[in-house]
């Protein structure tokens, strides 16, 4: 496989910001600590989780920017094909268990990362997977929106 030099670059550029937030630790934040905007977009994530389990895809397409991409373990999807997966119970995400949090801000943008536990059904199968998802949400007309989620798996349990 051919890797181009931009490419490696920003693969490193990522892998340096993940291992930045990872070092900082459970319930670490940014400069904004402990700040309203923080509380407000971890108790949103929260929310986004609850919502997700109980399939609630109104509430969810409130909170979802219209551009918003969903990395998963095998799939990018936008918008309307994961609130579809949602709806459809092809993805039935039963429990969220928030483990580790910590949030940073670029300007009006809010980057949280969540270490959870997620318990799911995939495929009429129940699955449990070690995650730390990435969310990013963006201040858009007064209100926060969820831009992107991504799962990357863990390999220790």
């Amino acid at each position: 496989m051919k890797v181009t030099l931009p490419v490696f670059g920003l693969f490193l550029v990522l892998m340096s910001v993940q291992a930045a937030f990872a070092q900082a630790g459970p319930q670490a934040t940014g400069k904004m600590s402990n700040s309203s905007a923080e509380q407000d977009v971890i108790a949103l994530s929260k929310q986004k989780w609850q919502w997700m389990a109980e399939r609630n895809v109104e509430a969810l397409d409130k909170l979802l920017a219209e551009e918003a991409v969903f990395v998963h373990m095998g799939a990018t999807m936008t918008k309307s094909q994961e609130l579809d997966t949602i709806k459809s119970g092809r993805i039935q995400y039963k429990n969220a268990q928030i483990q580790e949090v910590s949030v940073r801000f670029v300007g009006t943008t809010a980057i949280l990362l969540n270490k959870i536990r997620l318990v799911a059904v995939v495929g009429g199968n129940e699955v449990v997977n070690p995650f730390n998802v990435t969310e990013v949400y963006v201040k858009l007309d007064g209100a926060w929106k969820l831009a992107s989620l991504s799962f990357t798996r863990l390999l220790t349990p």
